[in-house]
């Protein structure tokens, strides 16, 4: 089974920093995609940060300069670097993932981490 593991959440102050990683496991033939989106209470899941396997990576425009989203092929593993955090950075953060993966048709499917709450707070 393919399965997408996020660590890294967890409480910190405003302007402090956290770093997220997402690790994917299974037998995942390609990763097209993985990313990081985030749902805040009474909000609609939004993506924060992308990177494709060209390594093109994009942002959603709130959290440009202050978020960076990195990867370790090797690893099967992204990263979210969080900076300057703000309260309404407060969410639930989910880790995404496009892979193909044989055990499903060789389909290429999207899948999603459990979720890691940070929470952003005085």
């Amino acid at each position: 089974q393919v399965q997408l593991v996020e660590s890294g959440g967890g409480s910190v102050q405003p302007g402090g920093s956290l770093r997220l990683s997402c690790a994917a496991s299974g037998s995942i033939f390609r990763i097209n995609a993985m990313g990081w989106y985030r749902e805040a209470p009474g909000k609609q899941r939004e993506l924060v940060a992308g990177i494709r396997s060209s390594g093109s990576t994009n942002y959603a425009d709130s959290v440009k300069g202050r978020f960076t989203i990195s990867r370790d092929n090797a690893k099967n593993t992204v990263y979210l670097e969080m900076k300057s955090l703000k309260p309404e950075d407060t969410a639930v953060y989910y880790c995404n993932g496009d892979f193909i993966v044989p055990a499903a048709g060789w389909s290429a499917r999207t899948y999603w981490g459990q979720g890691t709450q940070v929470t952003v707070s005085s």
